[in-house]
């Protein structure tokens, strides 16, 4: 599932940007598109693996999950898995999983049985104007 995507350009978001449009920011000069995907299926990532040319290996390991916490290099990209940890309110331990794909142009995470994510990272981003 998108939980948002949007476009930035020499350091301030130009617009939230619909899947099916990445083609129309993806390569203007100094920007980048940041997108968030909870739980995505294999056509969501398969749509960013077209997108974004994302190594198989590692797109892989986002749609399977328990991977251990790991940096990799893929050519141009780097692919890392991080682990998430929380309490609930019965005070049992919820780990989840986060990965994240970076290339030139494009910051992408999955997560993936965690409902942590970056949207007070974005929020405070957006307002300071220095994404």
């Amino acid at each position: 599932m998108l939980v948002n995507c949007a476009a930035y350009q020499n350091g301030r978001k130009l617009a939230d940007v619909n899947i099916d449009d990445i083609n129309a920011y993806r390569d203007l000069p100094d920007s980048f598109i940041l997108i968030a995907l909870k739980e995505p299926g294999p056509g969501e990532l398969a749509h960013m693996t077209h997108q974004f040319g994302l190594h198989e290996l590692a797109v892989e390991d986002a749609q399977n999950g328990h991977q251990r916490p790991k940096i990799e290099e893929y050519g141009d990209s780097l692919f890392a898995v991080f682990h998430t940890v929380k309490f609930d309110d019965e005070g049992d331990v919820l780990v989840g999983e986060m990965n994240v794909f970076v290339g030139k142009n494009y910051v992408l995470s999955v997560r993936n049985r965690t409902t942590e994510g970056f949207q007070e990272v974005r929020k405070r981003c957006d307002a300071s104007r220095i994404c």
